[in-house]
């Protein structure tokens, strides 16, 4: 298995993938009153979690440790579910950056290859599935591949509340601290199920993402 060092590295906020731009629709509920305060803000990131945990989580861990006959499948029903136009369009976009980027990292992994074979058959490459594939094909354990997207999620979400202003850096790494107490709680609590019973379970959230084009001036894509 790699050494946790390389995966610190693919976790790194430098890494070029457009990560950075996203903020799921926090940046339309803060802008349309739905988080005022940081209590708010809390109940906010536990339930965007719950979401990863139920909805990202199975597609992630199902994509690690896929067959190549089911990448067909798994990739059309993650894009079926991918119901919001903007975070659609993002999803692709980042996927593409991630897997050309893993390809020049770890070329012994085959990365090239599936990138041709995504193109020929024309699947969609979304960064979620990409994510759980790519790390299992490269080596890396299907728990610290889970631990580190539940990372990269709450990281970008913080990171896009301090940008936007509404905490302070030492606020915000302080509920990042917190917060991995949640998640670890989560995976401990909750069994990953295969990507056929992934589920949505934050309406409202969904609601935010969809009017994120509607801002009048936005910070972030969606």
């Amino acid at each position: 298995m790699p050494h946790l060092a390389r995966l610190l590295h693919l976790a790194d906020s430098a890494l070029p993938t457009g990560s950075f731009a996203y903020s799921y629709g926090l940046e339309s509920s803060i802008t349309f009153g739905l988080i005022q305060t940081e209590t708010e803000l809390r109940a906010y990131l536990y339930s965007f979690l719950q979401q990863a945990v139920g909805f990202e989580l199975p597609f992630v861990t199902s994509a690690a440790t896929a067959a190549a006959g089911e990448l067909a499948a798994l990739l059309g029903e993650y894009d079926a579910q991918l119901l919001t136009p903007p975070l659609h369009r993002a999803s692709l976009m980042q996927g593409k950056n991630w897997l050309r980027l893993l390809t020049t990292f770890y070329p012994e992994a085959g990365l090239a290859e599936l990138g041709r074979e995504l193109a020929r058959q024309e699947l969609p490459a979304h960064f979620v599935p990409l994510f759980g594939l790519s790390l299992g094909r490269i080596g890396f354990a299907t728990a610290a591949i889970q631990a580190t997207y539940l990372h990269l999620a709450l990281r970008d979400q913080l990171s896009a509340s301090i940008r936007l202003g509404f905490i302070g850096p030492m606020a915000g790494h302080l509920l990042q601290h917190d917060f991995y107490g949640v998640f670890e709680n989560l995976l401990a609590s909750t069994d990953i199920r295969p990507y056929t019973e992934a589920t949505r379970c934050t309406l409202l959230l969904d609601v935010a993402q969809i009017f994120h084009d509607d801002i009048y001036s936005r910070l972030f894509q969606n």
